[in-house]
């Protein structure tokens, strides 16, 4: 794989519950929308399940992710072909961390700080 070794970890407060923080991230429907403009594969299930494999683009690069873990407060995805590692996510009432490494010629850091943006704008819009 070409690129540097990349590493990440990032935790942010925000105003949501663990619930609503969670449907944010195992559900496609909700995070293809914060996720915006990345795209991803059509024909997912509801939520993501352990065994999963999907594929999501920036642009024209492509970046398989393999859903290792998917529990009440904890996703783990593997990755590869545009970036080769893993992304761990955590979160609990009213914070979310995430957690990335990998090598990829991708700025790694500056795509998890967008994503966590918009991830606590989207979350943001949920609050009634």
């Amino acid at each position: 794989m070409l690129g540097s070794f990349q590493r990440s970890n990032l935790r942010i407060e925000v105003e949501a519950s663990e619930a609503v923080i969670r449907d944010s991230l195992l559900r496609p429907d909700c995070f293809r929308q914060w996720l915006w403009p990345q795209t991803f594969s059509e024909g997912l299930p509801e939520q993501l399940q352990p065994g999963i494999i999907f594929t999501g683009w920036v642009g024209p690069i492509a970046i398989q992710h393999n859903v290792e873990l998917a529990e009440l407060n904890a996703l783990r995805l593997l990755m590869s072909q545009g970036v080769d590692g893993f992304h761990e996510w955590y979160w609990g009432e009213g914070w979310v961390q995430s957690c990335l490494e990998g090598v990829s010629l991708l700025p790694l850091g500056l795509g998890q700080t967008l994503s966590l943006t918009r991830l606590r704008l989207f979350l943001g819009s949920k609050t009634p």
